[in-house]
């Protein structure tokens, strides 16, 4: 397949793509890796009229990881940049883990984080994993600039809250407090296939093995990545006992609608998110407890 006839510009600056998006609005689209946008323009599920390429762009590329404060993530930084931050890995373990399940090698060469957000699927890890982290968005346009929660930035399937003069530019992530253990698992039918269920899950501890804070945000079971952190509320306050972090698995299923596929039906999902749910508390907690 072929894409539709577009008109190609190769950006110069950040003023100059965002001035050019400005101009074009929704019949332009941001050209980085190119890994989600271009099949579906070689489908013509896509057709924009044109492509502003924003590769030259060196100021929206880059991870700066204070010692103290939020990290930094330029929204065209490559997935394989972000696997060899050695600095990032070690601030953010759920990052750490996640990146080998995207795709494959080939696909994370030239894949940024920017893209694969706004592209916004369902399926897709790091949009679970920027709801799980907490993570804010900068969006930018010609004339202004906003900060957006990850978590009100998924609307639905492949859908943002970008507005048409908006271009995704930066990612900040607040750094975790100590004593707390991550863990990022999926199920898919063949390595590098979207997830058929996904969960990210995050537990600190006090002195007393109490859990203060927990994070649970599942991908692959619903249109959005779906928060279920109420249901690890359970957990704050108390012991993180194998009884507790079922009856925390259970109310997550209860919180999920999965639509199925040709690769697994809802039920199986929802299952398998349980499942997966118990697999990660469990890790994440045994992190925390060891101090990793």
């Amino acid at each position: 397949m072929k894409p539709a006839p577009f008109q190609y510009i190769a950006a110069t600056s950040l003023a100059h793509a965002l001035a050019l998006k400005s101009e074009h609005g929704d019949q332009a689209k941001f050209l980085a890796g190119g890994q989600s946008l271009m099949p579906t323009m070689n489908f013509r599920l896509a057709r924009p009229a044109v492509l502003i390429d924003i590769n030259g762009v060196g100021e929206l590329s880059g991870i700066a990881c204070a010692a103290t404060g939020p990290t930094r993530i330029g929204a065209t930084t490559r997935y394989r940049a972000m696997e060899r931050d050695a600095t990032l890995g070690a601030s953010f373990p759920l990052i750490r883990e996640a990146l080998p399940e995207i795709a494959h090698p080939q696909i994370r060469n030239r894949g940024t984080l920017g893209g694969n957000l706004s592209h916004a699927d369902p399926a897709s890890e790091m949009p679970a994993i920027a709801v799980a982290l907490q993570a804010r968005l900068k969006l930018q346009s010609a004339t202004s600039e906003r900060w957006i929660a990850a978590a009100d930035f998924f609307l639905g399937a492949l859908t943002t809250d970008l507005q048409p003069d908006e271009m995704l530019t930066a990612i900040e992530l607040p750094r975790p407090v100590p004593r707390t253990g991550s863990c990022f698992l999926e199920i898919a039918r063949r390595r590098g296939d979207f997830a058929i269920a996904g969960i990210a899950a995050m537990v600190t501890l006090d002195g007393d093995q109490k859990c203060t804070h927990a994070r649970l945000v599942l991908c692959g079971v619903g249109e959005t990545p779906v928060d279920a952190s109420a249901a690890a509320g359970a957990l704050i306050g108390n012991a993180v006992t194998e009884q507790a972090i079922r009856d925390v698995a259970a109310l997550a299923q209860g919180m999920i609608a999965p639509g199925g596929s040709v690769h697994a039906t809802s039920s199986y999902q929802r299952h398998i998110a349980g499942v997966l749910t118990e697999r990660a508390l469990a890790t994440a907690h045994l992190r925390a407890s060891d101090g990793q």
